[in-house]
């Protein structure tokens, strides 16, 4: 195999979803180093062991608890000509920097999204504008990105945006349970609560200038149906949103820590 200018070590839900899009951008070739790969695009092959050569990037999509081992190997392979990218929760740049210390880093926290170009990938680098740029290459076809200023926000970001989409996903499936609930068919409930939660999302998209409680309000109608819905909803919703991010949260931090059964 001929050297890859980039190398994806982990090709879990998450890496591969980056790697759909980097094929669907011509960007590459991307040699994936993963015995077991669980999300592997078609046509794709994935190696058990680093191939020949030093790649201009090398991006980390595995698990946190196993990532020094997973790393060890690349180790001695990996020098200043290779930038590091990792996509790991709660793995800093100083203890990626103990594995691969001549390397350029930048940590991204994405989500799955990126496999159809609509994610969310949040960014941080100390290693200039270079590697800011190489990482923009990397991650714009995924979706809109933002960088951050400080490496710590990483927590909240992976609580936010990175579960975020799990969230989403398990709304709709109490919303279609709802409509079960109320006397519709299973599948219909759920054909309409995913069109629903498409589409508004769509919306909001649509018309990104205007705030989501006036978004709200053109569905309610006051002593309505949506009045009265939202009533239930409301009390605690924010509530409940906010001990779900801050659980995210606080297991990044453990991860961060080190502190992982």
């Amino acid at each position: 195999m001929t050297a890859a200018p980039i190398w994806l070590l982990g090709c879990g839900h998450m890496g591969g979803a980056l790697l759909s899009r980097w094929l669907a951008e011509d960007l590459g070739p991307v040699a994936i180093i993963d015995p077991m790969p669980k999300a592997l695009p078609p046509g794709c092959t994935a190696l058990s062991d680093p191939p020949p050569g030093q790649p201009d990037v090398l991006v980390l999509a595995i698990k946190p608890q196993v990532w020094r081992a997973a790393c060890q190997p690349l180790a001695g392979l990996i020098g200043a000509g290779t930038m590091v990218i990792s996509i790991m929760a709660g793995i800093s740049v100083a203890d990626i920097a103990s594995v691969f210390p001549a390397s350029a880093i930048v940590r991204a926290m994405p989500n799955t999204p990126a496999a159809i170009g609509q994610g969310a990938t949040a960014l941080f680098t100390d290693a200039g504008d270079l590697a800011q740029g190489a990482a923009e290459a990397l991650f714009g076809p995924a979706g809109a990105t933002v960088w951050l200023g400080d490496e710590g926000q990483f927590d909240a970001v992976t609580a936010l945006s990175g579960s975020g989409p799990a969230y989403v996903f398990a709304f709709v499936e109490a919303l279609a349970t709802a409509g079960v609930r109320a006397g519709l068919d299973p599948a219909l409930a759920m054909r309409l609560a995913r069109a629903t939660v498409i589409g508004s999302a769509a919306l909001a998209a649509h018309e990104p200038g205007v705030v989501m409680a006036d978004l709200r309000d053109r569905v309610t109608s006051p002593g309505g149906t949506t009045a009265a819905g939202l009533a239930e909803l409301r009390p605690d919703l924010a509530g409940l949103l906010t001990r779900t991010v801050l659980a995210a949260a606080t297991r990044s931090r453990e991860l961060r820590e080190h502190r992982i059964p």
